[in-house]
């Protein structure tokens, strides 16, 4: 009977035994992914809250893939194909915005039902946020603390943390290209948060300037500039839906909450690239 349906489904060659064979769910360990949403209490929107963090992190996964991986190719000088996967990472940030207005349907009240199940858990120790941070180059080390109850991913952690950022990888490759940099920046300690440096505004601005002859190089600090652009409207969502949400309340991991989101919105990532857009 299988073969029949195999070959006669909607008039399609359809296969429908997979008595020996791996389905799509199998592939995709679907079940697992399925099932990894465990609410702590009845409520009916803890599905919902659950759901949206699960889907966040995994688009972060991928863009940490993509970012490593682009760091890579920007360090080997092909560019071509680094933009392919920042191009990649600018649109799974699109996802990642949109995901706000999906969670913005939950109201003060339905949050509430079930926010004291959420304990001291936040959102603020995740940890593939802070090796997103790490990968743009925001080394801070005040909150590693908080991975120390997982010995890999505090490793993990530290890992991204030693490794140049897309910024520092970006930088190295101007130099490459014959434009002066500081050998203060092209020596310094990756582990440190980027401090900006004149002889890399002028880089870049000769560049910007002669965005024709440079192009593969002006291409790649808008790419970056794209991914800064989408992180910060990122932030600016997570902000207002919080507000939306809890108010001006502490957050569940002792951080201020919106206060707390309200001064990284005006962090930056490439300092440089945003200054140079007044002085140009």
């Amino acid at each position: 009977m299988s073969e029949y349906q195999d070959k006669t489904l909607n008039g399609e060659d359809v296969k429908t035994d997979f008595n020996k064979d791996m389905t799509y769910g199998e592939y995709l360990s679907l079940e697992q992914v399925l099932t990894a949403q465990k609410p702590l209490s009845d409520e009916h929107d803890e599905q919902l809250f659950i759901i949206i963090h699960h889907v966040s992190e995994l688009w972060m996964k991928l863009m940490i893939h993509e970012l490593n991986s682009a760091i890579r190719d920007i360090e080997s000088d092909d560019f071509r194909v680094a933009f392919k996967k920042l191009a990649r990472v600018a649109n799974a940030q699109q996802q990642i915005i949109a995901s706000w207005d999906v969670l913005s349907t939950l109201t003060p009240s339905d949050y509430l039902k079930f926010r004291d199940v959420l304990a001291n858990a936040s959102g603020f120790q995740s940890y593939q946020n802070r090796m997103m941070e790490y990968c743009l180059g925001y080394k801070t080390t005040h909150a590693l603390k908080i991975y120390e109850k997982d010995p890999e991913i505090y490793d993990r952690l530290k890992r991204q943390l030693e490794t140049p950022s897309i910024y520092d990888a970006a930088i190295r490759a101007v130099h490459r290209a014959g434009f002066h940099i500081d050998e203060a920046v092209l020596d310094r300690d990756v582990t440190k948060d980027y401090e900006a440096n004149d002889s890399v505004k002028a880089a870049f601005r000769q560049i910007y300037l002669n965005s024709e002859e440079h192009f593969v190089l002006y291409e790649l600090l808008e790419k970056l500039v794209d991914i800064e652009d989408r992180y910060s409207q990122w932030r600016f969502r997570h902000m207002k839906t919080v507000e939306r949400i809890i108010g001006f309340k502490t957050g569940t991991g002792g951080s201020s909450g919106v206060n707390y989101l309200k001064r990284v919105i005006d962090k930056y990532f490439f300092k440089e690239l945003w200054e140079l857009r007044t002085e140009l």
